[in-house]
């Protein structure tokens, strides 16, 4: 291996969206930097099964509001 191109690998705290912690290995941020998930295997669909709307930012109220009147028929 070539010496000096590897990023550093290093010990983070990863916190799921229930609250749980654990410690892992990553080259993210710098040693003992902490990374919360938004969506991770407890609340993904994926695993869960369960259908669940999650409005980051409000991007699917800003959808609404442009496309409030798309497809809406009007009498006349």
């Amino acid at each position: 291996m070539k010496p000096d191109i590897h990023p550093d690998y290093h010990e983070i705290n990863i916190i799921m969206t229930d609250g749980t912690t654990y410690k892992t290995r990553s080259c993210m941020g710098k040693e003992g930097d902490t990374l919360r998930l938004d969506i991770d295997p407890k609340s993904h669909p994926a695993w869960t099964g369960v259908q669940r709307i999650i409005d980051t930012g409000g991007q699917i109220a800003k959808f609404n509001k442009k496309f409030a009147g798309i497809g809406a028929r009007k009498a006349g």
